[in-house]
């Protein structure tokens, strides 16, 4: 039988429990070390470059930032700090 050792994203402590399972269905595991909950193989979080690219060139081609964010689905906030990081 084959077995993985699952470490803490956080510590690199092997001392984890499992603790539930998150909204998606994948397990929770709690550190035991560090105290802190993770999943194993966690899904990216936030916008693609491609994406993040397609929305400022669509504000760029005179959209406003409420049609933006309605159109994308992307928060207001998002694309005004996106704006802001934008050399």
């Amino acid at each position: 039988m084959i077995t993985k050792a699952i470490r803490c994203y956080h510590c690199e402590s092997e001392k984890l429990v499992k603790n539930g399972h998150d909204p998606q269905g994948k397990q929770r595991y709690l550190c035991r070390s560090c105290g802190r909950a993770s999943v194993d193989n966690p899904a990216p979080v936030g916008y693609g470059e491609a994406k993040k690219k397609e929305i400022l060139s669509a504000y760029e081609e005179r959209s406003s930032l409420r049609g933006v964010a309605r159109t994308f689905g992307v928060s207001r906030n998002t694309v005004t700090a996106w704006l802001k990081k934008k050399p």
